[in-house]
């Protein structure tokens, strides 16, 4: 991974979740954070999720409220509930829009846009920033049956980096316990996927 002077993080947080999942880890927000401070300025640090806001409690509050203490800019927004064709109750959130306006706005900013998503509705966008004389790395991974990113994604990249490859330094140390009370310990906490099932 090269050095760049102005690097912004755009994290898809279903998307990233799924994707340390299917590895069979999880993400240390606070060692990704420190991961890529270490190779510039880090100019923002982005992550996306929907809520179900009629819940009394969303396991992934725990995780928004740290992010959001611990250098991350969070963006959140409403799900939409619908049944689908088979009678099934679904619930819909989908953050591409907010995160592609955010990295837009920014393009004139930095030099490197990291994008942790393997969606390929993002190639648009990727090409876009490229378009604006930023270098896109996208972060996902090849490695899961199937692969978790997007073949047109992946070859619109300016760079590439599968996760495994840096699963040592931004995953969560598996010595590391469920206890004690300190405020800097990431929660452990499901993101909201774009399409869930409801029970």
């Amino acid at each position: 991974m090269s050095n760049f002077k102005k690097t912004a993080l755009f994290i898809d947080g279903a998307n990233l979740y799924a994707t340390a999942k299917s590895l069979g880890f999880d993400i240390d927000y606070k060692r990704l954070l420190k991961e890529f401070q270490g190779k510039g300025t880090l100019l923002r640090a982005f992550y996306y999720t929907a809520l179900i806001e009629d819940q009394e409690y969303s396991s992934i509050r725990p995780l928004i409220d740290w992010l959001d203490y611990n250098g991350y800019r969070v963006v959140t927004k409403p799900t939409k509930e619908f049944t689908d064709a088979g009678g099934r109750r679904k619930v819909k959130g989908n953050m591409d829009i907010e995160l592609a306006i955010d990295a837009l706005e920014l393009a004139p900013y930095i030099d490197h846009m990291v994008l942790f998503s393997g969606d390929g509705d993002f190639r648009s966008l990727v090409e876009a920033m490229q378009r604006r004389g930023v270098h896109v790395s996208v972060v996902s991974t090849i490695s899961s049956n199937p692969p978790m990113v997007a073949d047109e994604l992946r070859r619109q990249a300016d760079e590439f980096i599968d996760i495994v490859s840096i699963s040592n330094r931004v995953g969560r140390e598996q010595r590391e316990s469920n206890g004690g009370g300190s405020s800097d310990r990431q929660p452990r906490t499901r993101p909201f996927d774009d399409e869930d099932e409801m029970e």
